[in-house]
C-alpha cells in the first residue's frame, strides 16, 4: 500500500508526545495543504476526532493520520520528519511534488497547483 505521507519514526515519536501533552489520544493526524504563504500553497497539520467522507485513512507508528482526497495528489510521496538541533526542533516536509519552496520551509507550489502567493 503506498502512503500519500510518510512519518519518520522521529517525527511519530513527536506526535505522540504532543497528542499526550494536549490531550488529543485518540484522535487523527489530519495532514492538509492550505493557500497561502510565499510561494502559493503551505502545509497544515492538526489534530482531529472527525473523519470525512472524501479523506484517504492511513495508520503509520499507531498513528491515524488522515489527508483530504483532493489534497491528496499534491502531498503522494511527503515525507514528515522532526529534526532536533541546538536551536531547537522542528518538522521538515520533503515533498516531491514542490517545485518552488519559500525559505521557510512550509510555503511551496506544485506543476498543477499555484494557491495563492502572499507577500513575506
Amino acid at each position: 500500500m503506498t502512503h500519500v505521507v510518510d512519518l519518520t519514526e522521529a517525527a511519530a515519536f513527536r506526535i505522540k508526545e504532543m497528542m499526550e501533552h494536549n490531550e488529543e489520544q485518540g484522535a487523527f493526524l489530519r495532514v492538509s495543504v492550505n493557500g497561502g504563504g510565499c510561494s502559493g500553497l503551505s502545509y497544515g497539520m492538526s489534530f482531529t476526532h472527525e473523519k470525512e467522507a472524501a479523506d484517504r485513512e492511513d495508520l503509520q507508528h499507531d498513528i491515524p493520520i488522515v489527508v483530504a482526497e483532493e489534497d491528496a495528489p499534491i502531498l503522494m510521496g511527503t515525507k514528515i520528519d522532526y529534526k532536533q538541533s541546538l536551536m531547537g526542533g522542528g518538522f521538515t516536509i520533503d515533498n516531491p511534488n514542490a517545485i518552488a519552496n519559500c525559505g521557510c520551509g512550509s510555503s511551496f507550489r506544485t506543476v498543477t497547483k499555484q494557491g495563492t502567493p502572499e507577500n513575506c
